[in-house]
């Protein structure tokens, strides 16, 4: 194996660990703040970070994909953009509806986002670090179709902020799993 084919593994572990940090705070700090003002419905400053969070994903998304564009993952990661960018038109629309609608969207984004995650993640194993991403994947999948389920009696939409810190936990995990790797390989 050539020193570039040992390398290109290496500067994408490195890039998903910077870009897995920013994810944790991100995530941490929106849903903190979406959390507090849930409770008031759907104003302004909630519809505005339910908007963002999408867009922060496309956001991620691409860095990931710039990042690992030769490997195995590539194609999904525009399936993943587009994903997001359908969940940011879709919530756009929702809001005007109401929780139940938002719910609906941000459930269905979640099932099908999770699922992409989690195949990305398996894809992804050998570079250490992705056993987070496989569970979180997964559990989005499963909160999604709770969203869905729940949503004709949803009346806030604080439970996404819920589930957007668990994301966060399984996004920090992930990063410092991946710098052990690397601290690993290079020893």
């Amino acid at each position: 194996m050539s020193s570039t084919t040992a390398a290109r593994p290496a500067g994408i572990a490195a890039t998903l660990r910077t870009l897995y940090f920013v994810r944790f705070a991100f995530q941490l700090v929106w849903a903190i703040v979406l959390i507090l003002t849930a409770s008031a419905g759907l104003g302004p400053l909630s519809v505005t970070l339910l908007l963002l969070y999408p867009l922060f994903d496309v956001a991620a998304a691409i860095i990931d994909h710039r990042a690992s564009r030769t490997t195995g993952p590539a194609p999904l990661l525009y399936v993943n953009m587009g994903l997001s960018v359908l969940a940011a038109v879709g919530l756009g629309f929702a809001v005007a509806s109401g929780v139940p609608a938002v719910m609906i969207v941000w459930g269905l984004w979640a099932v099908t986002a999770g699922a992409v995650q989690l195949i990305v993640a398996i894809l992804r194993r050998k570079l250490g670090g992705q056993w987070p991403m496989i569970l979180s994947g997964g559990i989005s999948v499963l909160a999604g179709a709770s969203f869905i389920l729940g949503s004709a009696k949803a009346e806030s939409v604080s439970g996404v902020g819920g589930y957007a810190i668990l994301g966060a936990v399984f996004f920090l995990v992930s990063a410092i799993r991946l710098q052990r790797a690397a601290k690993a390989d290079r020893a």
